[in-house]
C-alpha cells in the first residue's frame, strides 16, 4: 500500500495480493477496495479495476475459481526472494536477514533485536493468520452456495 501511495501503481502481482487479502483472508467487500484503487492509482482504469476486484473475489464474469486464496508470505518468498521490493517499501524489516523477511513474527526473539525490529511496536502483528484466514474465508464461501 505505500507503494501504491506513493507511486499511483503497484505491480499487477502485489495488486492481487492485496485484494486476496482485502476480500478473502478480512471478508470485505472488493468494491471497497476497488473505490481506494480507483481514488489512488495514476493508471486507473474503471472497467479494468472493477474487473479486476470481481475476479479476485471470485465474482466475476470470467472463470476464476472463487477458492483461490493468495498466500501472501508465500508470493513474497517466491517473487521476492531476495527482498528488495520488501525493503524498498516496509524499511522497519530491512535489516531482517532474507530467511525471516517475509514472517518477520516468526523471527528469533535474538534476530528481531538485532535488526532493530520490536513487534507490535515499530512493526505490527500480523492482522490475520494465513491458515485461519483461508478456513474464515472457505466457510464463508461455501455458506454462499449452501454446501455444507
Amino acid at each position: 500500500m505505500r507503494q501504491l501511495w506513493r507511486h499511483g501503481w503497484m505491480h499487477n502481482r502485489v495488486r492481487m495480493i492485496v485484494g486476496s487479502l482485502l476480500v478473502k483472508h478480512l471478508l470485505q467487500p472488493w468494491w471497497d477496495g476497488a473505490a481506494w484503487f480507483w481514488d489512488t492509482l495514476v493508471d486507473g482504469d474503471l472497467a479494468n479495476n472493477s474487473l479486476n476486484w470481481q475476479w479476485i473475489a471470485g465474482s466475476g464474469v470470467d472463470a476464476a475459481p472463487y477458492f483461490r486464496i493468495y498466500n501472501p508470505i508465500m508470493q513474497g518468498e517466491k517473487f521476492d526472494a531476495d527482498g528488495h521490493y520488501v525493503r524498498e517499501f516496509v524499511p522497519e524489516l530491512a535489516k531482517l536477514p532474507d530467511r525471516w523477511l517475509h514472517r518477520p513474527w516468526e523471527a528469533p526473539a535474538e534476530v528481531l533485536r538485532g535488526a532493530g525490529v520490536a513487534l507490535g511496536r515499530t512493526y505490527p502483528n500480523p492482522v490475520v493468520d494465513h491458515e485461519a484466514g483461508r478456513a474464515r474465508a472457505l466457510a464463508a464461501l461455501r455458506s454462499l452456495k449452501g454446501v455444507e
